[in-house]
């Protein structure tokens, strides 16, 4: 297979620098959680629904314990402590918070053994459902044969939920093998998910849980018709990142856009809690199997992908050392990348190979989300088509796990079902074409190619070297990563990061790390 030559020591050397990076923030992963963990746990404990005025539940009892200085124990205890006492469900002591009716706080400290023989049962009952719906997927890609790679990935993003299921289906008939639902702009800012199924969204969907079981439900009917599991996509990230990914466990989506720092940079939510938002999220995702996507892509949207390539294989590595922690494995680590270098610059298709290569050589067995031009994308499609063209023809000759198919209209308006029809069949045109190529052509050893991909890890090293010594935080705060400086204690969110007292109580993550072998 078409491949680099790069001595292994500093491959390992760039890793031990990512790894240094991420064990140094062990104290706040441990020691710290969130409103938004808290929330996810009450989801898991089967807590959900709004009040008349729309605010979810699990928001509501948060915001109680909040009030009452008691969050520090963690919500689990606190329901859990209520039931034991009333004889009534999580979700009937929740109504009962949500209507002002009762104050967790007052009631009566129960035996320690009522209370965790309460939370061992709705941990187990929630994990047992999301282990089912993980042998499900399993089931259906031995049924209907395994995803292919590269993976065709195409979204859809209407506003509406049932005309995202329309187009979905469509696209999964043309050939799709991943739908991906666009969230609706700016959810990743809302500190709560809406709740119930939604009509109205602007540049994309509503991310709620009832809208994934209905794209679910939609997905599996259409996957049936032409016999193909249809993988499905969607975002955990921003304020309720590990309450989305909940979400997504419990209603088998596929995939989940989770990146460690893209929040921090380009949506200016505060570096501690999205660390610790992460670490949880991801934790659920390595139970449940879905796959996380991370968006180093983000990068060269606001930096020269020749000039700061190296920050997106710094990133990679970082991902890769936070996604180990909580648990994920390497065939579940869809680690991004993207063709954005200046197609008026020559030889640019060149640079291009070098990196995904090396991409692909740093991880093997990663699924790498493979992202198309869109900076340089204009009003002339035809050129548009031909840069998504060269852009599959890498794809294919690399081998990319996931190939998130270009648009011609990109920078024109949202694609229309054409649009995407004539992307499906690019990618499945060149994908047929560049088939066995990658085993008869070579890299030469001292060609451009193997020692731009050699110069591009050495800079990556060097990078991460610098930021192990000087700390994550700083280096953000200096601006070192994507150009987007970030204060350390400012952003959004840093208000919902609290201390873990002595008693807190987290069962699904104790649980979780025990499966997972944390």
């Amino acid at each position: 297979m078409i491949s680099l030559t790069i001595d292994p020591k500093k491959i390992q050397e760039a890793r031990k620098n990512a790894s240094d990076i991420v064990k140094s923030l062990g104290w706040l992963l441990e020691d710290y959680s969130s409103v938004t963990i808290e929330r996810t746990v009450l989801r898991l404990m089967g807590i959900d629904g709004a009040d008349k005025d729309g605010a979810p539940i699990p928001n509501i009892i948060v915001e109680h314990l909040r009030e009452k200085k008691a969050i520090e124990r963690g919500a689990a205890y606190w329901i859990a402590n209520a039931m034991a006492f009333k004889d009534l469900s999580a979700q009937e002591i929740a109504n009962q918070v949500s209507k002002g009716e009762l104050d967790l706080t007052q009631i009566e400290v129960q035996s320690p053994k009522k209370v965790f023989d309460i939370l061992d049962k709705l941990t187990d009952k929630m994990l047992l459902h999301i282990t089912k719906q993980n042998q499900f997927r399993k089931e259906a890609f031995k049924k209907f044969g395994p995803r292919k790679a590269p993976s065709v990935y195409v979204i859809v993003a209407t506003g509406n939920i049932y005309d995202d299921v329309a187009q979905a289906k469509a696209a999964s008939r043309e050939g799709a093998d991943i739908i991906a639902v666009i969230r609706t702009t700016a959810q990743s800012l809302l500190d709560y998910v809406p709740y119930g199924a939604t009509t109205v969204g602007f540049g994309g969907t509503y991310a709620t849980q009832e809208n994934f079981r209905i794209m679910r439900k939609g997905l599996d009917e259409v996957g049936e018709e032409i016999g193909k599991y249809i993988s499905l996509t969607n975002y955990a990230s921003g304020l309720c990142m590990p309450e989305i990914a909940a979400m997504g466990a419990i209603e088998r989506l596929d995939v989940m856009l989770n990146d460690a720092i893209y929040g921090i940079l380009f949506r200016d939510i505060n570096m501690k809690r999205t660390l610790l938002d992460q670490y949880f999220s991801r934790m659920i995702n390595a139970f449940a199997g879905i796959e996380i996507q991370t968006g180093e892509d983000n990068y060269l949207t606001t930096s020269d992908a020749i000039e700061k390539a190296y920050t997106v294989t710094a990133s990679q590595l970082i991902n890769e050392q936070f996604a180990i922690l909580s648990g994920i494995k390497p065939e579940k680590m869809g680690l991004g990348h993207a063709y954005e270098i200046n197609p008026e610059i020559e030889g640019s298709f060149v640079y291009e190979l070098s990196h995904a290569l090396l991409t692909k050589t740093l991880f093997p067995d990663a699924p790498v989300k493979y992202m198309p031009p869109t900076k340089f994308a204009s009003g002339n499609i035809f050129k548009t088509y031909a840069m998504n063209t060269l852009f599959n023809f890498i794809g294919g000759l690399t081998n990319q796990g996931v190939q998130l198919l270009g648009m011609m209209t990109e920078a024109i308006h949202t694609p229309h079902l054409v649009d995407r029809a004539l992307a499906i069949e690019n990618a499945d045109y060149v994908f047929k074409a560049v088939k066995g190529l990658n085993e008869e052509i070579s890299i030469k050893k001292d060609g451009f190619i193997n020692k731009r991909a050699n110069k591009v890890l050495d800079e990556a090293s060097g990078f991460l070297k610098k930021v192990s010594e000087d700390g994550l935080f700083t280096a953000i705060e200096n601006g070192d990563f994507a150009d987007m400086p970030r204060p350390e204690n400012g952003g959004k969110g840093l208000e919902g990061v609290f201390k873990k007292s002595s008693e807190y109580l987290n069962p699904f993550m104790d649980k979780m790390k025990a499966k997972l072998g944390l």
